[in-house]
């Protein structure tokens, strides 16, 4: 670690262009704990100040103690998703870790969708969208084994805490690049030149964005959702809660499958606490419910 660095691990930059103390810091992190359940340890001090410094270039602001007490008004309640926004990692791509999808394809939608083409329902979420990369991958994939889902009862519900992440994905709106990993037949299918997108943008077609229902909503909060899923997604985003929240978010999960559901995670991440009892490993990082009740 260089001295620069290293000086931010043991304590506050208060001789940067805008001053943080260590208080700022405790603040901020203690704000990001209470709103999104996320751990953030003083080590971080110098990736927290370089996300939020454009913030405060932005509102003419002196110092960090200024934006800490504009976040934790009742005024600043705009700004504070603005903090939470630039504090998330967004981090996605299409077909991200592909054995899952290989695993969606060959071992569980098979018979979701017989079942589904008897008249029954299949629901998948998408847990952290972010900007839709993950449920659009998770819809191409249902797509090639069922070209007509979009007709049948079959829907994947995508959310994310940030609400601007959860806007592009409604958008469906990417570069080629981005989908250089999606199959090229499905990509050629269901993906058309964005109109006035001089970059060659491509727009996800209508009957893919038919499949995908996006909704803001915090892993930490109450989930209004009443119905059970068939497939969970929840990948790389439990490693930045602490081990008490991550237990109450495998629970939750356990909770929100059907019967033999499965759960895929991050490839650092393992179920545990007392849902681990409620699960069997199904493949890498992919496990599946004992039971329909979450016990």
């Amino acid at each position: 670690m260089n001295q620069a660095l290293a000086a931010a691990a043991r304590g506050p930059l208060e001789a940067s262009e805008f001053a943080m103390t260590q208080r700022d810091f405790k603040d901020i992190a203690a704000m990001l704990y209470a709103d999104a359940g996320i751990y953030i340890p003083e080590t971080k001090t110098t990736l927290v100040y370089s996300r939020l410094v454009k913030r405060l270039r932005a509102l003419n602001l002196e110092n960090f103690r200024d934006y800490c007490d504009l976040v934790g008004s009742q005024d600043g309640a705009g700004e504070r998703l603005e903090m939470l926004s630039a504090l998330t990692t967004n981090v996605t791509r299409f077909f991200r870790e592909p054995h899952h999808f290989e695993h969606l394809r060959s071992r569980v939608l098979p018979p979701l969708i017989e079942a589904a083409r008897r008249g029954g329902r299949v629901r998948l979420w998408s847990a952290a969208c972010s900007s839709g990369q993950e449920p659009y991958s998770m819809a191409l994939t249902v797509l090639g084994l069922e070209p007509n889902a979009a007709a049948l009862d079959i829907r994947i519900l995508a959310t994310d805490i940030d609400p601007r992440v959860v806007e592009e994905g409604r958008r469906g709106v990417y570069s080629a690049a981005a989908l250089v990993d999606a199959p090229a037949a499905l990509r050629s299918r269901y993906f058309t030149l964005a109109g006035g997108d001089a970059r060659g943008a491509l727009q996800a077609s209508e009957e893919l964005r038919r499949l995908v229902v996006f909704r803001t909503l915090n892993l930490n909060g109450v989930w209004p959702m009443p119905g059970k899923f068939h497939v969970i997604f929840c990948r790389n985003v439990v490693i930045y809660f602490d081990e008490r929240t991550q237990q109450s978010v495998w629970g939750k999960f356990a909770g929100k499958l059907e019967r033999d559901g499965v759960l895929y995670i991050g490839h650092s991440e393992r179920v545990t606490g007392p849902a681990a009892a409620s699960f069997v490993s199904d493949g890498v990082t992919a496990y599946r419910l004992k039971g329909g009740d979450g016990a």
